[in-house]
């Protein structure tokens, strides 16, 4: 029996996930792409944007990460931002036409002493009217209840890869500790931003692997971001990639349709490596399924496009951004 594609599904095998990639990338694409059309305006594209509000000095060991202080990548760590300081750049990021923002910091878990600073923040930003995210490395279920009750609308807690090539990875947390993080955001009401980054040396079984652990989480992700490796000299992983070669930009948007496939109510967001895609890959990741990216000259530590380089690509593709949802009150 045919399966509809456009009917979300938990019960994904990895031989099925595997499969979908296998399959001729023009009959791939134009399934993606109707899938797409079934949940979203195919011509709304969300800008988000994404600040680092405390910089490196992470002791996980994540071998792509500049963040981490287990390799020399030159970069400084900083304290934790002022919350009148994220407020600014949360109203710019406004101003450019971004109606989700997301703030990022550098560490393994979420400290106590810290969490009434982000809650703060995150009231601050909620009450632009932004959607509002957070990534801050490993939570309670307590701490998780304190970040929706200050309107945290989404909290990023990425898989990274598929749990076969995840120790090659980082070895400092486990893939369960990434799933529980995941089960308290969702106990605690909040939406999940869940994805993983490609072009680490994984081979394309891995690829599947990451979207079939996705695709049978018990909710799939809201928000699924797709990263490119963006490799940082110093990184372990960043140094293989610079040796043998970034991801194939085909198989990277396989990866993008894929992701719409086996998620086909998330929103996909072609996050990392931004910066070095020409248009024409962007434009065949959006066909494929992609409908966020990332704005702004910098995403966390690494390039990312200028706001002018995403105005003559949404002109080009005759794309328009996504209109802000209203603020919901913080319960």
């Amino acid at each position: 029996m045919t399966r509809d594609l456009s009917i979300p599904r938990h019960d994904w095998t990895l031989e099925e996930v595997e499969a979908l990639f296998a399959r001729p990338f023009m009959e791939l694409v134009f399934e993606a792409a109707s899938v797409h059309r079934r949940w979203f305006d195919p011509s709304e594209v969300q800008k988000s944007q994404l600040l680092s509000i405390k910089t490196g000095g992470c002791a996980e060991n994540c071998g792509y990460c500049s963040q981490s202080a287990s390799f020399q990548t030159g970069l400084k760590a900083e304290k934790l931002m002022d919350a009148t300081a994220v407020m600014a750049e949360a109203m710019a990021a406004k101003a450019g036409g971004a109606s989700r923002f997301c703030m990022g910091a550098a560490w393994r878990e979420l400290k106590d002493r810290d969490t009434p600073k982000l809650a703060t923040m995150i009231a601050g930003v909620k009450s632009l009217g932004l959607e509002t995210c957070a990534t801050l490395g490993m939570l309670t279920a307590d701490q998780a209840r304190q970040l929706k009750a200050a309107g945290l609308d989404y909290y990023n807690h990425n898989l990274d890869t598929g749990p076969e090539y995840y120790a090659e990875v980082v070895t400092t947390r486990t893939y369960q500790d990434r799933l529980e993080t995941l089960a308290h955001v969702r106990e605690a009401g909040m939406s999940t931003c869940c994805g993983g980054i490609v072009g680490m040396g994984e081979a394309r079984r891995d690829r599947a692997g990451l979207l079939h652990a996705l695709a049978t989480l018990p909710e799939h992700p809201d928000s699924l971001p797709v990263n490119a490796l963006v490799p940082v000299t110093g990184t372990p992983l960043g140094d293989r990639v610079k040796r043998e070669g970034e991801i194939d930009p085909i198989e990277f948007v396989r990866t993008v349709a894929v992701a719409r496939l086996v998620c086909p109510k998330a929103m996909v967001r072609l996050s990392a490596g931004r910066e070095t895609m020409s248009p024409e890959m962007q434009a065949l990741c959006f066909l494929a399924g992609a409908n966020s990216i990332f704005v702004g000259g910098k995403l966390l530590t690494t390039p990312n496009p200028k706001q002018d380089e995403d105005a003559a690509l949404f002109a080009l593709l005759d794309l328009r951004p996504m209109e802000p949802k209203p603020a919901a009150v913080a319960a």
